[in-house]
């Protein structure tokens, strides 16, 4: 397989077959992030993309699911990305599911005939980064979306039929919006309701301007208790109406598994255990990316 720069999967992708077909993230603002900075985006020419799916066809017949990097894929123009999922099915018939990351420019330039048409070809899933449903920390974070932007767009790409999931970061908006934050993503994610949620918790990465910002003072990590006090918040004003909410990543204090509607009470009560120092948290040396 032609791998190039860093490649970045979700948790849930760790024994999906790895296809390449973009580098880097077209956006590449997030002040938070540090996965692709120095690289520029690109789209992998198709037959670079062709030579893995048959390198696949011979040596992953193990797998069953496939996912196609990097940071959004999506955006690659519709002809092209119908070619990739056609070759797919034909080359790795026993593939069950192809995913993919998505975010709201990418979502945004497919029509929902494209999007339909995709999902008939074998596009299972789509993972987007939400990390707040605050406005004011999104346009400090630099994510290129407002709250009803998400909204829609995540709306948008579900009724297309793809299943959605929705990264949230604990600890995004420091302290002073702590909470305001954590109640404007519950009520994102509710009016989206996606299939599944995953909290993690915000690492500061070095060379990245969030890091940097928290290095000269201009911004403070909240301490565990108040990532706690963040999730709980996150959780109480999500509605869901069948979904997984979890916080099990290696960068979280507090490992969350939890269905929705039905475990919904019974997380809070176990946050509330934690908050009250009889759940042991995860020591800071075991955190990790």
């Amino acid at each position: 397989m032609h791998y190039e720069g860093n490649m970045i999967r979700p948790p849930s992708e760790a024994y999906s077959i790895l296809l390449q077909a973009t580098v880097g993230c077209s956006h590449n603002k997030c002040t938070f992030c540090g996965a692709y900075k120095g690289e520029r985006f690109k789209i992998k020419s198709d037959d670079i993309i062709l030579e893995d799916i048959a390198f696949a066809a011979k040596h992953c017949k193990n797998q069953d699911r496939l996912f196609i990097c990097d940071g959004d894929a999506l955006i690659i123009p519709q002809k092209r990305l119908v070619m990739i999922l056609k070759e797919i099915q034909k080359q790795l018939p026993w593939v069950k599911r192809v995913g993919i990351y998505a975010n709201t420019k990418g979502i945004k330039m497919k029509t929902d005939a494209e999007l339909k048409e995709l999902h008939d070809l074998g596009l299972g899933i789509a993972y987007m980064g939400l990390e707040t449903g605050d406005d004011v920390t999104l346009k400090n974070i630099r994510k290129g979306a407002t709250a009803d932007t998400m909204i829609k767009m995540g709306k948008k790409i579900r009724a297309a039929g793809v299943k959605l999931s929705i990264t949230v970061l604990l600890g995004i908006a420091g302290p002073e919006r702590s909470q305001i934050h954590a109640r404007a993503t519950g009520d994102v994610l509710t009016a989206i309701d996606p299939e599944y949620v995953g909290a993690l918790s915000l690492m500061l990465i070095p060379g990245t301007p969030m890091y940097e910002d928290y290095a000269s003072g201009k911004f403070t990590l909240i301490d565990p208790i108040d990532m706690l006090k963040e999730i709980r918040t996150i959780i109480e004003h999500t509605t869901l109406t069948d979904g997984l909410f979890h916080a099990n990543h290696a960068s979280n204090y507090l490992p969350i598994r939890a269905k929705f509607p039905e475990d919904k009470e019974k997380t809070l009560a176990l946050i509330d255990q934690a908050l009250a120092g009889k759940v042991a948290l995860k020591p800071e040396f075991l955190r990790a990316l």
